[in-house]
């Protein structure tokens, strides 16, 4: 069973002022045990020559880019083995102390949530089209016509 812990963030602007309040519940994973909680952690991240040479591409045909962030990443990913939580502070009900939560997505904190995460990515770009390239497993390509597309992810 996975503790969990509330982190707490303030968003100031550029005069310093708080401009909001930011709350997310983190998993503390670092109670997991392997074979236990999850059995594989491995994602794949995009190698450095990738990168350079998709901006060289870009560079010499006049290529436009853009760069997206999901904010909410690790949220998306679906978890594949079963895992449990603690109740969240502040969650607790009286009488219900000895419940728990079971997780059916990943959360920040778990082990396995950048697996997750990419797996849940991987197959969106495979339905929408792209196929994974074999050089890089980061690299995703469409071509259909005269468009091609490469996402790096």
């Amino acid at each position: 069973m996975v503790g969990s812990k509330w982190v707490y963030k303030l968003k100031v602007d550029a005069d310093g002022l708080v401009e909001r309040h930011k709350a997310r519940l983190a998993a503390q994973g670092f109670s997991q045990k392997f074979g236990v909680d999850y059995d594989e952690t491995f994602s794949p991240v995009v190698r450095y020559e990738s990168f350079r040479t998709m901006v060289a591409l870009a560079v010499q045909h006049g290529l436009m880019l853009h760069q997206m962030d999901v904010t909410t990443a690790f949220l998306n990913g679906y978890l594949e083995e079963e895992v449990f939580m603690k109740q969240p502070e502040g969650f607790i009900a009286k009488g219900q102390e000895h419940l728990v939560c079971k997780l059916k997505r990943s959360i920040y904190g778990l082990k396995q949530s950048p697996r997750c995460w990419n797996s849940a990515l991987d197959s969106q770009l495979k339905t929408m089209g792209f196929a994974q390239t074999s050089s890089d497993p980061s690299l995703h390509s469409y071509k259909r016509r005269e468009v091609h597309h490469c996402r790096l992810c």
